[in-house]
């Protein structure tokens, strides 16, 4: 079972506490986007195998959105963090890379 850490109330818990939100770090499209970006934005996925950056909520303790690196594959937490953290931090790629050493950030 997927256990994630709350990076706001600090309690480890596990998945049936929380809810998904979805991959995190989107760049959301606005008013001058194009038909195509908006497409894209909504529906369009790259939903690796492996290394995935998502949206959590600690639905039955804090309420607070969060973000969690982890891996799809083997269900390896990585590093939790707080929602408003524009990109991964130095300290979540690094978690990654020393466990997942040929592993690189997307540009």
């Amino acid at each position: 079972m997927l256990t994630l850490t709350c990076p706001y109330c600090g309690i480890r818990a596990e998945e049936t506490e929380l809810a998904p939100g979805g991959e995190a770090h989107l760049k959301r499209i606005g008013p001058a986007g194009s038909d195509e970006d908006f497409e894209a934005y909504m529906f369009a996925r790259a939903n690796p195998k492996g290394v995935h950056f998502e949206r959590w909520r600690h639905a039955y303790g804090c309420g607070k959105w969060f973000l969690a690196a982890r891996d799809t594959a083997t269900l390896q937490v990585y590093a939790t963090y707080k929602a408003q953290t524009p990109a991964p931090t130095d300290e979540v790629i690094a978690a990654i890379t020393a466990a997942r050493p040929d592993w690189t950030p997307a540009k």
